[in-house]
């Protein structure tokens, strides 16, 4: 049973869950994502590794970080970073301890290092305020890099992800309040046999891609990943609310989040999710895209490469 259905009505979490930034799949399942092609590409050239995070480079032209989300892959984002290297340098991350990149740091703190290896990155590297675009923890992580660190950023995308994972508990719910319901998916991380997880994954990739490939690279993805990592990656991430540093924010936002009729969220119910939540932020656009579940890249492919293409033009 899905943990968010133990707190809230059935039909209401599976279209939040389908929408979310950082969906808790059935039976604990993990967000990750990518396409079964991905698999083969070659030997990524990392020019950046500190334990938290390692980064790819390819092509050349203005700088634009692309950051994967819960238990993903830097492999999510290959169709777009071969697309952009004709114009652009991409900077590939991987976080550490997911999709097979190794973990060192037990159960400690996730999301607050990783922001301070971003802003690490930009400035060792001589980066001349990128353009971020970070996919659910991704998109947190854009967004608290852009907080913490405006000088650093010059624009963010956010792709399906929300200021405060724990808003789709209801809007009543606070950092405090979502303590227990984080302690109990950090365990659905840590604690099943290795089939049970594996089973899990299969049966929520359902929920979060229309794309058949997608949904086979989630699972192999999300069983390379380290347990520990993922435990303190859910539980960090759903205690976390960026929503109040929104107001003072000087960095343009984009948010851009899917709808789906047929099993996703439904566009009203979306809508008022993604505007209720990132209400106050300014220099926001505000961008739905329909017919896609949770990995908007890879079920509607052209829909969002035209998006990233506006949002790297401004």
């Amino acid at each position: 049973m899905m943990i968010m259905r133990r707190f809230a009505g059935r039909a209401t979490l599976r279209a939040l869950f389908a929408a979310s930034a950082l969906a808790l799949a059935v039976g604990g399942a993990a967000l990750i994502a990518g396409r079964a092609e991905a698999q083969t590409v070659a030997a990524p050239d990392v020019v950046f590794r500190d334990g938290r995070i390692s980064v790819e480079v390819i092509g050349q032209g203005p700088d634009v970080i692309l950051i994967p989300g819960f238990a993903s892959s830097r492999e999510v984002w290959r169709p777009l970073a071969q697309r952009l290297a004709a114009t652009h340098r991409v900077h590939l991350v991987q976080l550490a301890g997911f999709a097979g990149e190794p973990w060192t740091h037990g159960d400690g703190r996730f999301v607050a290092p990783v922001i301070e290896a971003l802003a690490a990155y930009v400035e060792t590297q001589e980066l001349e305020r990128p353009a971020v675009i970070g996919h659910s923890m991704g998109g947190l992580s854009a967004l608290l890099l852009a907080q913490a660190r405006p000088d650093l950023v010059g624009r963010i995308m956010s792709v399906d992800s929300l200021p405060f994972f724990s808003a789709l508990f209801g809007p009543q719910v606070t950092v405090e309040s979502a303590r227990p319901f984080a302690a109990q998916a950090a365990a659905s991380m840590t604690d099943p046999d290795d089939a049970t997880f594996r089973a899990g994954q299969t049966q929520g990739a359902n929920g979060l891609a229309r794309d058949p490939a997608m949904r086979l690279a989630m699972v192999e993805w999300s069983v390379a990943s380290d347990r520990r990592a993922l435990g303190a990656a859910i539980s960090d991430v759903m205690t976390t609310d960026a929503r109040p540093g929104l107001a003072a924010m000087t960095v343009p936002v984009w948010a851009v989040y899917a709808a789906d009729a047929d099993g996703g969220a439904p566009a009203a119910m979306a809508d008022a999710m993604w505007t209720r939540e990132w209400a106050g932020t300014p220099n926001l656009t505000l961008h739905r895209v329909d017919g896609a579940r949770h990995f908007i890249m890879a079920d509607q492919p052209e829909a969002f490469f035209a998006l990233v293409d506006r949002f790297l033009a401004e």
